[in-house]
């Protein structure tokens, strides 16, 4: 398990730096499910690593706002999205979440596998609150996490949080609708070539239009 005293951007620099690429340049199939009949307007990827939701969503005719707080992973994004002939539809911004967002209003606000080994206290729901209140009338707020470790792994000391924990902890006031509220159980391989199954949480929100 990481350090837990060591910094966010610390840790994830590191997390980075230690192969020239991490995830596949794919989008999260999840994303992908929800999202595919929605409407294109203007998007918020938070945590985008190295780019794969947010080159897709632009493929796709959004307008994205891509944040992440490594700056080597919104790097390797940017030359993914100029690869994919889609960099001017993206504005990748470095940001500590527990410090600072992007300013804007949303029709999507995307937070795929949202999760931190080294943030502290309420650090990922205060966030995701924030986050909420950057969805525009009518727009979505759709949260994927992981719901528990893989099959083959022996679960660590880390709480991996329900969707009626993070509905819980959004705080939302009036005016939301609860489109998708469910876990995925899906196959699931490891670095080292293992296979088994691994569960996700998907929480798709609404927020209603004036």
């Amino acid at each position: 398990m990481p350090d837990t005293d060591q910094g966010t951007t610390e840790f994830w620099e590191e997390f980075y730096g230690q192969r020239d690429q991490v995830w596949s340049g794919n989008p999260n199939r999840l994303l992908v499910r929800e999202v595919e009949d929605e409407p294109a307007g203007r998007a918020l990827d938070i945590g985008c690593a190295e780019g794969g939701d947010a080159v897709w969503l632009a493929r796709r005719g959004w307008r994205v706002t891509a944040v992440d707080v490594s700056a080597t992973a919104l790097a390797r994004a940017a030359r993914h999205a100029a690869e994919a002939g889609v960099a001017e539809a993206i504005r990748f911004e470095r940001h500590d979440l527990a410090e600072s967002f992007p300013d804007g209003a949303y029709d999507l606000v995307s937070a795929q596998y949202f999760h931190s080994p080294v943030a502290h206290g309420t650090e990922r729901a205060d966030a995701l609150r924030r986050a909420a209140e950057l969805v525009a009338p009518g727009g979505v707020l759709l949260i994927v996490g992981h719901e528990g470790w893989p099959s083959w792994q022996e679960p660590h000391d880390f709480h991996l949080p329900t969707t009626a924990e993070v509905l819980e902890s959004l705080a939302l006031p009036d005016g939301w609708l609860v489109e998708v509220q469910e876990t995925v159980e899906s196959p699931a391989h490891g670095p080292d070539g293992e296979h088994g199954t691994r569960a996700d949480n998907v929480l798709k929100l609404r927020r209603s239009a004036p």
